[in-house]
């Protein structure tokens, strides 16, 4: 039987998609940590990863990183989590260091 999040993961990746201009912001929770990364889905290589326990720190590492590889516009998946709590936390992160979304 297939969980609630990922009927609803299934619902928004039909819709999105990242390319080389505009790459996806994956988001993924675990009960310990935040992964989050920059996906060209044309290529289906990850070009920045980030991850940690703390969601600002994981937002913010991961905008850094993306401005290194020159990547300023992306597209937000969130993975099927409701945007609350550490996904929001993480999205707003990235926006204040630069990514836009």
């Amino acid at each position: 039987m297939e969980s609630t999040r990922n009927r609803k993961r299934k619902k928004i990746r039909a819709k999105i998609s990242g390319t080389s201009d505009r790459p996806r912001l994956s988001v993924f929770k675990s009960n310990k940590a935040l992964y989050a990364q920059l996906i060209d889905d044309d290529l289906a290589l990850t070009l920045v990863s980030a991850s940690g326990s703390d969601a600002t720190k994981v937002g913010a590492d991961l905008a850094k990183k993306a401005k290194t590889k020159k990547i300023e516009e992306v597209v937000f998946d969130r993975g099927g989590y409701i945007y609350t709590g550490k996904v929001r936390a993480l999205a707003e992160s990235a926006r204040e260091a630069g990514l836009k979304f």
